[in-house]
């Protein structure tokens, strides 16, 4: 990992917040994406225009990706690139909730280096560095030891549960759920929640952050059909996630439907 790129996430996550907050929980601008793709608001492009100034600014050979710019394909061709969801959580982030979160990652040639996510409202940021350990607030954290889909915690949509994307009987699990992917992410990480899944596709900007803080926290996090997740690629998108313990994340997988 580039040095101090960590360093350059944490600042810029942390300077961002106050831009958030002063859209937040106003009657800020809201307009919707085409195909019911959801909502973005004045905030989610203020806080867009922040990050990519900024660190472009001190990475210029770096791309950029992120959810609020529109695409540019030069990004394929970088050694190195910035994967940013500037408000992941973006509805909750509008109806004025809490759980929302800037997800910032540095990916090179496809993995991970550098990743944060921060929850300005909670005032909690989770970082990891490639090979250096996951953290909250500086603090370090560790997955949990789960092995056993029956009775876990695991953060997921309604869906997720319906007969259909099972082999035999649905597992009892206990479901939970939180706007923010990102954030899911990192409570699987932090060991409060024992796993996070999601068979929909997902974009590399929900998950190249958290994914990262998992595998640092002692996880492992994998696309829907257990293949290694690899970002920056033309679509930017995985075919779903699925972060957990090693052990419970084999027994999910070996009970999911063939995808």
């Amino acid at each position: 990992m580039p040095e101090h790129d960590l360093a350059l996430l944490i600042q810029a996550a942390r300077d961002a917040a106050p831009i958030a907050n002063s859209y937040w929980n106003t009657d800020q601008r809201v307009t919707h994406k085409e195909d019911g793709a959801g909502p973005v608001s004045a905030g989610d492009i203020a806080v867009d225009t922040y990050l990519r100034e900024t660190l472009t600014a001190a990475r210029p050979g770096y791309g950029w990706l992120s959810e609020e710019t529109e695409d540019d394909p030069a990004r394929l061709a970088a050694e190195r690139v910035f994967i940013v969801d500037p408000i992941d959580g973006t509805r909750a982030y509008v109806d004025g909730q809490t759980t929302w979160a800037h997800s910032l990652a540095v990916v090179e040639r496809g993995e991970t280096t550098a990743a944060v996510v921060f929850l300005p409202q909670h005032d909690k940021l989770y970082a990891a560095g490639r090979g250096t350990g996951a953290t909250l607030n500086g603090t370090p954290i560790r997955a949990g030891t789960a092995a056993d889909p029956t009775g876990a915690n695991v953060l997921a949509s309604r869906p997720l549960f319906s007969a259909e994307n099972w082999t035999g009987e649905v597992p009892a699990m206990k479901r939970h759920f939180r706007p923010s992917l990102a954030y899911r992410l990192c409570l699987v990480a932090e060991g409060r929640f024992d796993a996070m899944l999601t068979l929909r596709p997902t974009w590399d900007w929900d998950i190249a952050a958290g994914s990262l803080i998992v595998t640092e926290a002692g996880g492992r996090v994998t696309d829907a059909a257990g293949h290694p997740l690899r970002f920056n690629s033309a679509s930017a998108s995985s075919p779903g996630a699925i972060a957990a313990p090693a052990p419970l994340h084999a027994a999910l997988l070996a009970r999911l439907a063939p995808r």
